[in-house]
C-alpha cells in the first residue's frame, strides 16, 4: 500500500477545515476494478452506438437536474463561487449531450476518395484510465468520459485527492443513468496504483489533465508500456491587445477572464500583452478593479468578490512567485497579499522580466501580468517566448490585423476578439509543453479509437 498522504479528503479552502476523509483503494480493489472493466468492455463495445448514446443522453440530463447539489459539493471542495459551480455542472449537460447527439455520425465509417471498396472504421480500443484535476471537477471529467463512453470504451477514473465527494457524485450519476457496472469506475487510487494500471496490458490508454510534473510521469510510464496518452497540461496564454475603441471595456473583459475560477484555469489570460498607446490606461483600469475586490464569504456570490484558492499551499506558492518578481524590480499595483485560509488578494503586476519566475512559470491564480509592447512583431515575439502553448487571444478593431497576429501564435487554440472559443463542439488542447492530443468537438472522439482501414478487393 502506498504511503502517499494525505488520503482523499475534503478540505474547505476558506477555513482549512478537513470536512471528510476517504481511504485509498486497496490493491485488491484496483485489481477488481480493472478486471471488472475488462469484462464490461466486451459487452459495452458490442452495443450499438445508438444504444450507448441513449444512456449518455440521460447522463447529460442528470447533470442539470442535480446542478444545485453538484455545485455545492465543489464549492466546499475547492472554493468555486456558487454560480460558477452550478454553471460548471450544467455545462456538462452540453458536453454529454453533444456526444450523444453527434456520436453516431462522428463514428460512422468514412469512405476513402478514389477507392470504392475502402473505408475507415472507428472502433473502441478497451479500458482507458483518466487522471483528472481539481480546478474543474465536473467539466474535466465530462470532456474525457463522454466521447469514450460513446465510442465503446470503458473508463477507470482517478479524480484529484481533494475532490472525493464530486467524484462519487459523478459515479452515482453514471449508475442512475443506466451505465452498466464496470463501464465507468471511480477509484480513489494512489499514484503508484495508477502507474501499475498504465503498465497493465488490459489498459489501452491514459488521459491526464494536470501539471507538467504529473504529465511527465504519466507520459513516461505510458511510453514505456506503449500506451496511447493524451495530456492537457499548463498554460501561460498570451492575451494581446493591439488597439481598442474602449479601454475600460477591454480591461473589464480581460479582468473577468483572468478572475474566472480565481485564475485557476489552464487557458486563462495569464500574460496580457498591450500596445503602448493604451497600456497606461489599461493597467490603471485593471488596478481599479483589483483594488475593489473583496473576499467572498460563505454563501455569498458576485463579480466583485473573490473566492479562496484551492489550498493554503497553492496561495503561498503564488505569493512566492509574485514576491520573487517584486524583489527583482517588478511593480505590484494592487493585491498580492495572503489572507486567512487560502485567500489571495487579486493582483496586477507589471515590469516582469526574463530573470523573474513570473516570466516563464505559470501563475495559477488571480494575478494579471501586463507587458507593454511597441509593435505587432514585438507582441508576437513575447507571446511565443515561453515554453507553453495552450491558447491565446488577439484583440483589435482591425480584424485583418488581429488575424495576421493570431496566425503567428504557437498555440493549440488561437482566438480573435474573444477570450476563448468555448463549447462542446470546439476542440481543446495545446502544443509545446502544454501537452498533446485534443478533447471536445469532433477531434475529441478520435483520440482513443482504432481508426481501422477496411478494404475489400473486388
Amino acid at each position: 500500500m502506498s504511503t502517499q498522504t494525505p488520503p482523499y479528503q475534503v478540505t474547505d479552502p476558506a477555513t482549512g477545515e478537513v470536512v471528510e476523509r476517504f481511504p485509498f483503494a486497496t490493491d485488491a480493489e484496483v485489481e477488481q476494478a480493472v478486471a471488472g472493466a475488462t469484462a464490461a468492455y466486451e459487452e459495452w463495445r458490442k452495443r450499438s452506438v445508438e444504444d450507448r448514446a441513449a444512456i449518455v443522453k440521460r447522463i447529460a440530463e442528470l447533470f442539470t437536474e442535480r446542478a444545485e447539489e453538484l455545485g455545492n459539493l465543489i464549492t466546499t471542495e475547492m472554493g468555486k463561487r456558487p454560480s460558477a459551480a452550478k454553471g460548471e455542472a450544467e455545462f456538462c449537460t452540453e458536453i454529454f449531450g453533444y456526444y450523444a447527439d453527434n456520436g453516431p455520425q462522428l463514428l460512422a465509417d468514412k469512405p476513402l476518395p478514389g477507392h470504392d471498396d475502402a473505408r475507415i472504421e472507428y472502433l473502441p480500443v478497451g479500458p482507458i484510465v483518466g487522471v483528472m484535476p481539481w480546478n474543474y471537477p465536473y467539466y474535466q471529467v465530462a470532456r474525457f468520459a463522454a466521447p469514450n463512453l460513446i465510442a465503446g470504451n470503458v473508463v477507470l477514473l482517478k479524480h484529484a485527492e481533494n475532490c472525493p465527494t464530486s467524484a462519487l457524485a459523478i459515479a452515482q450519476i453514471m449508475k442512475d443513468a443506466g451505465v452498466p457496472e464496470g463501464v465507468y469506475t471511480n477509484l480513489f487510487a494512489t499514484h503508484e496504483q495508477i502507474a501499475a494500471m498504465i503498465a497493465d496490458k488490459r489498459i489501452h490508454g491514459v488521459s491526464l489533465t494536470g501539471s507538467e510534473r504529473a504529465g511527465t510521469a504519466v507520459a513516461e510510464q505510458a511510453g514505456r508500456n506503449l500506451k496511447k496518452v493524451v495530456l492537457e497540461l499548463g498554460g501561460s496564454d498570451p492575451y494581446i491587445i493591439l488597439d481598442t475603441a474602449d479601454v475600460d471595456e477591454a480591461a473589464e473583459t480581460a479582468w473577468n477572464t483572468r478572475m474566472e475560477n480565481v485564475g485557476q484555469a489552464c487557458n486563462s489570460n495569464k500574460r496580457m500583452i498591450v500596445m503602448n498607446e493604451v497600456y497606461d490606461d489599461f493597467v490603471s483600469a485593471l488596478t481599479k478593479r483589483a483594488s475593489a475586490m473583496r473576499p467572498r464569504t460563505a454563501g455569498a456570490d458576485g463579480d466583485d468578490l473573490y473566492s479562496p484558492m484551492v489550498s493554503r499551499k497553492a496561495a503561498e506558492g503564488l505569493a512566492a512567485q509574485v514576491q520573487d518578481a517584486v524583489d527583482k524590480g517588478a511593480t505590484l499595483h494592487a493585491g498580492g497579499t495572503l489572507g486567512d485560509g487560502a485567500y489571495f488578494a487579486p493582483a496586477v503586476l507589471t515590469g516582469v522580466t526574463p530573470e523573474m519566475r513570473a516570466y516563464s512559470e505559470e501563475l495559477f491564480g488571480p494575478v494579471a501580468v501586463v507587458y507593454k509592447v511597441d509593435s505587432d512583431e514585438e507582441a508576437v515575439e513575447l507571446a511565443n517566448a515561453v515554453e507553453f502553448g495552450l491558447g491565446g487571444a488577439v484583440w483589435s478593431t482591425d480584424e485583418e490585423r488581429a488575424v495576421k497576429v493570431a496566425r503567428q501564435l504557437e498555440v493549440g487554440m488561437a482566438n480573435v476578439n474573444t477570450p476563448a472559443g468555448e463549447g462542446a463542439d470546439l476542440p481543446f488542447g495545446g502544443t509545446k509543453r502544454s501537452g498533446f492530443g485534443r478533447e471536445l468537438g469532433p477531434l475529441g472522439i478520435d483520440e482513443f479509437v482504432n481508426k481501422r482501414l477496411f478494404y475489400v478487393q473486388k
